[in-house]
């Protein structure tokens, strides 16, 4: 098993970069999250890997993280979910973005993943339930009452119009002041996502 690469970036094409490592260059297919924060070709870079052995393939895998892997591990031991997937799934969420949709059963958060419909999201947040690594199980969410109810709404809400369930949760943490209903704290969360958009550099 090779359990991590060290060495200097060669090449980068589509989701497949090439590390040189004492002379020989290693194949990875990697995530956004590790496309992002690639450096310039030539530098040197240390990503954790799984390598996926078929009979007619042999597939190296890089990831920015040690919990990144872990959860493809996680990922490609679930019911029709090969490596290619669990990549795009880990490209489109993070660990932290994962975790949340499966304590929260929020199959709209699985479906932005080109290649998984409805039908196998709420399938795949059954299956998960309860074996993601402890450092990613997120904390019981202690929301009662209606409230707790128009919060979770409001957030179920956010992420239908596209943001992430981690930004949609601060965003709707930081207006709870503002309303007593989804639709008030949605209405307030867009006008706090517009302000900090206006404020950014």
């Amino acid at each position: 098993m090779i359990g991590h690469i060290e060495g200097q970036l060669l090449e980068v094409y589509d989701n497949v970069i090439l590390v040189t490592v004492g002379g020989v260059g290693y194949e990875l297919e990697v995530t956004h999250n590790v496309l992002a924060t690639l450096p310039g070709r030539g530098k040197g870079l240390r990503l954790f890997t799984h390598f996926v052995v078929r009979e007619e393939l042999q597939q190296l895998f890089g990831f920015a993280s040690r919990a990144e892997r872990d959860l493809f591990r996680v990922l490609i031991r679930a019911s029709g979910m090969g490596p290619k997937l669990a990549v795009a799934m880990l490209s489109v969420l993070s660990p932290a973005d994962l975790a949340a949709a499966v304590q929260n059963g929020d199959a709209d958060a699985l479906i932005r993943v080109p290649g998984i419909g409805r039908k196998k999201a709420e399938r795949l947040l059954l299956e998960l339930k309860g074996k993601l690594p402890a450092s990613l199980e997120p904390a019981p969410l202690q929301r009662t009452g209606s409230d707790g109810r128009a919060q979770t709404e409001a957030e179920g809400a956010l992420v239908s119009l596209g943001y992430r369930p981690a930004e949609a949760a601060r965003l709707v943490q930081s207006v709870r002041a503002e309303g007593d209903s989804a639709e008030a704290l949605v209405r307030a969360a867009l006008r706090q996502a517009a302000r900090q958009a206006e404020a950014a550099p």
